[in-house]
C-alpha cells in the first residue's frame, strides 16, 4: 500500500536519492557498524566531492587587482592579505556539480584505493590492502546500489 500525502492522494514511486545522500547514508551505516574501512573511504569521497565544488578565488569572472594578480579587487583601499571587505564579501557560489560529476569523483576515489592496495600487497602488507578494498566496495555500493562480484564485474542489485 501506497504512502497518501497529507489532502490523501496517492503518492509516485519516490525518486532514488543522489550520490551524495547515498554516501551519507551509508556512512551512517558504517558508523553504526564501526566498520573504519567503509568509514574511511566514504568520508574521503565526500569530501572529494566538497572540494571539487569550491570556487578557485583567482578564477576568472571575477575582477582582480591589477596590481596582485589573482587577488579580488576592493573598492578603493588595499586590505590585509588581499581579504575584501564589505558584507558578503567573503561569500562565493559553489560550483554545481551533476551527479556524472559527483560520480566520477567516488569512481576516481574507488580506483585509487584499488591502486594503493596493489601496492600495499605488493609489499607485503596485505591487512592494509584488504581494508583498502573493503573501502573501494563500500564506495561501490554506495554510489550505484549494486553489490559487486569483488573484480569490477557483472553483480545483483540489492
Amino acid at each position: 500500500m501506497r504512502a497518501a500525502d497529507p489532502i490523501g492522494r496517492p503518492r509516485g514511486p519516490e525518486p532514488e536519492p543522489d550520490i551524495r545522500t547515498r554516501l551519507r547514508l551509508a556512512l551512517t551505516g558504517a558508523l553504526k557498524s564501526r566498520n573504519a574501512d567503509a568509514v574511511s573511504a566514504l568520508r574521503s569521497a565526500l569530501s572529494a566531492i566538497g572540494n571539487a565544488e569550491a570556487v578557485d578565488p583567482g578564477a576568472p569572472g571575477r575582477a582582480t587587482d591589477p596590481g596582485a594578480p589573482g587577488r579580488a579587487a576592493v573598492s578603493g583601499s588595499v586590505h590585509f592579505a588581499g581579504a575584501a571587505a564589505g558584507l558578503g564579501a567573503g561569500e562565493a557560489e559553489r560550483r554545481l556539480l551533476t551527479e556524472a560529476d559527483a560520480a566520477a569523483i567516488v569512481r576516481a576515489e574507488a580506483a585509487e584505493r584499488e591502486a594503493a592496495a596493489s601496492q600495499y600487497e605488493g609489499s607485503g602488507h596485505d591487512g592494509q590492502a584488504a581494508g583498502l578494498r573493503h573501502g573501494r566496495q563500500a564506495l561501490l555500493e554506495a554510489l550505484d546500489g549494486w553489490v559487486s562480484d569483488g573484480a569490477g564485474g557483472d553483480g545483483a542489485r540489492r
